[in-house]
């Protein structure tokens, strides 16, 4: 797929300047509220991102005004047969594994309500900027399930076992500032400015090698999980795809030069 950004009806890409765009989660009337409908265009506009070639840096939005995102719809939920529950399965991974898999840095900007899913779409990014507004929490116990997309294993790599276990056990809900406290986010600004401030962090993002960026971000999610000794390989496969790029040559050259790279690479 080509750069050219789309509108879905639940969710919008826009280009904000030369290298970032604002994945907009957009169905304010239900406080974004995930839908089978709106899983799906997420999923899509996450594929559309991942496809592009000139994005160096994401941020992820609401347009609704008292929410990021309140999880999983489950008024539509509530008519669904077991059926029906499983069929919806395959979507909602694909629009929560298509937040976590862009290969590019994301960052999520957080007011109002980040709960369940919602706040399952904040942990699949990056980092995550909230303002003095936002409520996270997985509550998925107290309505019998679990949390479904990535949170189990995302908090718990976030923050450690036994504070993701108190969070998911007690389905407790945190200000931004408990959530700061516990590494739930990583920044807290005045309400109001978690947009602001995560563009501003995209864009200072974005003025790095794209080679860089995405071979970094690789380096770090696939060697998470394992042992030092191949994580340290993932690492050397990362620096090599780095290291005999334009971007290096780019980058030695500006610095030497005392003036600002042109970055030749958009991948």
């Amino acid at each position: 797929m080509s750069d050219e950004l789309i509108d879905l009806d639940n969710v919008r890409l826009r280009p904000l300047g030369e290298h970032v765009v604002e994945l907009v989660l957009d169905r304010p009337e239900a406080m974004n509220a995930i839908s089978t409908a709106m899983a799906r265009d997420l999923a899509a506009a996450t594929a559309a991102l991942a496809a592009s070639r000139r994005t160096r840096a994401v941020v992820l939005s609401s347009a609704a005004e008292r929410a990021f995102c309140v999880g999983a719809d489950l008024k539509e939920r509530n008519g669904f047969s077991d059926a029906d529950l499983i069929a919806q399965r395959p979507t909602t991974a694909a629009a929560y594994r298509g937040v976590l898999e862009l290969p590019m840095p994301v960052v999520a900007a957080v007011h109002g309500f980040a709960l369940g899913g919602g706040f399952e779409i904040a942990l699949s990014c990056d980092l995550v900027v909230a303002d003095e507004t936002a409520v996270v929490g997985l509550p998925e116990v107290s309505v019998g399930v679990i949390p479904g997309g990535g949170g189990t294993q995302l908090l718990t790599r976030r923050v450690g076992w036994s504070r993701a276990a108190d969070l998911v056990f007690t389905a407790r809900r945190l200000s931004a500032q408990e959530a700061l406290a516990l590494g739930c986010v990583d920044r807290v600004v005045p309400a109001g400015g978690a947009r602001e401030a995560a563009i501003e962090l995209a864009t200072a993002i974005a003025a790095n090698s794209p080679v860089g960026l995405r071979q970094a971000k690789r380096a770090m999610r696939l060697g998470l999980d394992v042992d030092l000794a191949t994580g340290l390989a993932v690492e050397d496969s990362a620096w090599r795809a780095t290291a005999f790029s334009p971007d290096r040559a780019e980058g030695v050259r500006a610095f030497a030069e005392r003036r600002a790279p042109q970055w030749p690479s958009d991948a």
